[in-house]
């Protein structure tokens, strides 16, 4: 399993993707989860993800496309459950979109 825990905290260290966005809602089911991350359309700190279990830990930087618009938030904290929206918002923070291409930063 991949909640790795702290043994001094009993805090975990990483969570799978699949998990933290259901637990972070930005799915309604851990299967949309699951189905979102296996699309290879969702990335972890630029990297490709397209497996389910892969780890995020805070700090993280998630970028995916969902409901018509690309989303990139930073992982603030690691949840234990499913909790209601206004709890799930404080695990993560809004970042504005970077460029799409390596050429959009050039002059």
């Amino acid at each position: 399993m991949l909640s790795q825990r702290s043994p001094d905290s009993g805090v975990a260290e990483a969570l799978r993707l699949d998990k933290f966005l259901w637990f972070a809602r930005f799915v309604r089911t851990r299967e949309a989860a699951q189905a979102l991350a296996e699309q290879g359309r969702l990335r972890i700190g630029g990297r490709v993800i397209e497996r389910a279990h892969a780890p995020v830990r805070v700090g993280d930087v998630l970028s995916f496309a969902l409901h018509g618009r690309v989303r990139v938030v930073r992982v603030e904290a690691l949840p234990l459950r499913r909790g209601p929206a206004a709890e799930a918002r404080t695990l993560y923070t809004e970042l504005p979109e970077g460029p799409l291409t390596s050429e959009a930063g050039e002059d």
